[in-house]
Formats: C-alpha cells, sequence, structure tokens
C-alpha cells in the first residue's frame, strides 16, 4: 500500500510519461524520476520513512517491518523512524499498526487515544482530530450543565423485573405496573425545550414505507426545537463551542443548519419512499418488519405509556448512576409491536438527549462513541445512513443509542 506522497509521485510519473516525455532518452528520464521523488516526499529505495510496518517489498533495497531485524534487511534510518524510541509521526502517517511503536500515526490512533504528539499537525493537514479524552471531558460539561433534567421528586421509574440479555426475545410480560410511576408534568413539561420535543412526536407516521408528508407548521417545530435546545441553554451553546473551537463549524448559523439536515432531512428505509430520519426513528420511533425500530426517548415511551398504548414487560440491563439521568434497556410492546431492546437514557432532558447523540455522530459516525456522566461511563453507538446523503456528500442520521454494558 502506497502512501499519499508515494501515490502523488506515481501518477506524477506517469503524467510525465504520458506527455511527451517518451523521447527523452534513458538516463535523462531516470535522473527526471529522481528530481521529482526528491522534490516531493525526499522518499528512497533505502529508507523507511513513510514505510514502517509495511510488509517485506523486493522494490525497495532495505526493509521497514520488525522482521528485518531477524533477517538483518532493515533500513539504515529503521530504528529512527520505527522504532519503539520515535515519538514522531515523521515519515510515518498512515503506517500499519506496529506493536512496538510507543506512539501511533494511523487513522485509528485517535480511536484508542494512543497517537504521537505531532500527529494532527504531521498527518492531518490541519483536519481537526478530536480524542477520546476531549469527548469525555466535553460530554462532562454537557452532563454538569443539564439544568433541565428531572430531580428524584419530578420522575419516578418502577423497573420491576430484570432479566438476562439472553431472554430478551422471549416477548413475556413480567412487569404488571406500569414503568413510570411518577412525571412531574407541570413542572418538566411547561420547559420550551420539553413544549417543544412533545410538539415534534406526533409529527410522524410510524409505519415505513409510507411517505412522510412535512407541513410549513411542521417544519417551523422543527426550527423551534433546534432553537430552543441549541441556541437557547447552556449545554446547547457549550456544544457548538466545542465543535467551533475544534474547526467542525465556522459558525452557529452552520451549526445548526447542519444539525437540522442530518436529523430531519428525509430518506427512504423501505419502498423507496420518503419516510424516515433520524429524529423520528430515535425519538419517536417507527415500525419495520413487524418489529419497533430506533425508539430511543424516555418522553416518548411515558406519553405512549400514559395513552395506554406502551406496555412495559421488562428491563435487561440498568446502568451505574443512582440519580437521574439514568440509562436503561427496555423490552416493550408498543401498539402490538415488540421492542427487544430499547435503551434510553431516562430523565435527561431534551437538550441533552440531542447533544449527546448529535456529538457522537459528528465525532464518531458509525463507532462506538466513550462519553463520562459523573465519572461513568456510557457508549453511545451511531450509525450513518449510506443510501443518500445531503449537501456536499453528508450523511444522515441512521441512528443512535445507549450500548448495552459489559457483563
Amino acid at each position: 500500500m502506497l502512501d499519499g506522497g508515494q501515490q502523488d509521485f506515481q501518477v506524477r510519473t506517469v503524467q510525465m510519461l504520458d506527455c511527451g516525455c517518451q523521447a527523452v532518452d534513458g538516463l535523462a528520464s531516470l535522473l527526471i524520476l529522481i528530481s521529482s521523488w526528491k522534490d516531493w516526499q525526499d522518499y528512497s529505495l533505502d529508507s523507511c520513512q513513510g514505510r514502517c510496518g509495511f510488509g517485506t517489498d523486493s522494490d525497495f533495497s532495505c526493509q521497514c517491518n520488525p522482521s528485518c531485524e531477524r533477517f538483518k534487511d532493515c533500513c539504515s534510518d529503521y530504528a529512527v523512524f520505527c522504532k519503539a524510541g520515535s515519538k514522531s509521526c515523521n515519515g510515518r502517517c498512515d503506517e500499519k499498526y506496529n506493536s512496538q511503536n510507543e506512539c501511533h500515526c494511523n487513522s485509528k490512533c485517535t480511536q484508542y487515544n494512543n497517537c504521537c504528539s505531532d500527529y494532527a499537525d504531521i498527518c492531518k493537514g490541519g483536519e481537526p482530530v478530536i480524542t477520546d479524552a476531549e469527548i469525555k471531558s466535553v460530554s462532562e460539561a454537557l452532563y454538569a450543565l443539564d439544568s433541565n433534567r428531572a430531580s428524584a421528586s419530578q420522575l419516578e421509574i418502577d423497573s420491576q423485573a430484570l432479566i438476562p440479555g439472553s431472554q430478551t426475545g422471549s416477548q413475556a410480560d413480567l412487569s404488571p405496573r406500569p414503568f413510570f410511576r411518577f412525571v412531574d408534568e407541570a413542572s418538566l413539561f411547561s420547559r420550551p425545550t420539553y413544549a417543544a420535543l412533545a410538539a415534534l412526536l406526533d409529527n410522524y407516521n410510524r409505519m415505513t414505507g409510507q411517505t412522510e408528508d412535512v407541513s410549513p407548521q411542521e417544519t417551523a417545530e422543527q426550527d423551534v426545537f433546534l432553537r430552543e435546545t441549541m441556541r437557547n441553554t447552556e449545554l446547547g451553546r457549550e456544544l457548538f463551542a466545542f465543535l467551533y473551537t475544534k474547526g467542525i463549524y465556522a459558525s452557529e448559523e452552520e451549526f445548526v443548519s447542519d444539525l437540522k439536515m442530518m436529523w430531519f432531512g428525509l430518506y427512504s428505509r423501505y419502498n423507496r419512499k420518503m419516510d424516515s430520519s433520524g429524529f423520528e426513528h430515535i425519538f419517536a420511533g417507527e415500525i419495520k418488519g413487524g418489529k419497533v425500530s430506533g425508539f430511543h426517548n424516555w418522553i416518548q415511551f411515558y406519553l405512549l405509556e400514559k395513552r395506554g398504548l406502551l406496555n412495559y414487560y421488562s428491563h435487561s440491563f440498568n446502568g451505574p448512576w443512582t440519580t437521574f439521568p439514568d440509562v436503561l434497556g427496555l423490552q416493550f410492546k408498543w401498539d402490538g409491536y415488540f421492542k427487544q431492546v430499547g435503551s434510553a437514557v431516562i430523565g435527561c432532558s431534551p437538550e441533552f438527549d440531542f447533544a449527546i447523540y448529535s456529538l457522537c455522530y459528528i465525532t464518531r459516525p458509525g463507532k462506538h462513541c466513550r462519553l463520562s456522566l459523573g465519572g461513568k461511563e456510557l457508549i453511545i453507538q451511531t450509525y450513518t445512513w449510506d443510501n443518500s446523503h445531503y449537501g456536499d456528500g453528508k450523511k444522515f442520521i441512521g441512528t443512535a443509542y445507549p450500548v448495552t454494558p459489559r457483563t
């Protein structure tokens, strides 16, 4: 596998040969190629610059992988670029993982938090690099700023039956009472962000394969929700400030506009109908293939249970938090359709739910995103929607949800 510099050199070489250089004699061609090589990346056949961890390649006069020490064919600069003592990404960008190295310079090093200190400057070309430590730090800040979360006097749950993960598909109603024992609607639902969310939840047809018709009023309700959660709360402004300092967004307007498309832009989950969005799937829930799909919001759960449309069966995990927000994996039936594990953050504000899912989708799309809430880890899994896009190739959010903790 060639790195960027070698590919560029190779392409430039072909271009040179295709644009009239055929007339140059062999020696002159060789001198031109060597000059181009030196001008662009200063690689050579006897250097490990840009080659650490690669397999044996007979095109090179020496090698740069761990086996070279055994076969005594390492390049003279192998120790400088490739050995454990090397703490720089100079010449090592996109190298294969090598357990001998003290730090790393490939695309996964940010995920595992083991990049060399100069990875961002040397390998990313100015792209923002957001580490797991930074994500945990900002998630703690968001957690601390969630002033609209429910208190113990405003919310009581009755979790009842706890079942092992192996029994989540049994569809057994093991909890005779509702999940929510008490919710102080007068206190919580009168707040602007709760009211804005409630206004959105009844805008959707839960059956996939049926086109969603979005009225001007519903579009306006989307704008109100984004304004109340992201512009009018300290929590939302903190999320923007973090993404702004990391170079993700240049302005608050760009930030909110992107969230609107990412979350509310329509795409097709079934039968080529514009029947879904990230918001509908995650916050409101959908029915696909005869079962509940998505549905990871506690307020929607409460409202449907209150109306007699949702029957709580059991829970398969309960997070380590002793105050709200807490995280549970729920089994339930929604008006005849079963959900095997509907994990949700219980008792948080709408802005907190929306912010952590947005943070994770923007910084760790399609991956595990490790947050820290009150010193305890919460893992969010996100998925991109790859069948359509918006803007300049951006992908809609497919889903996001709390991951079942390891046991």
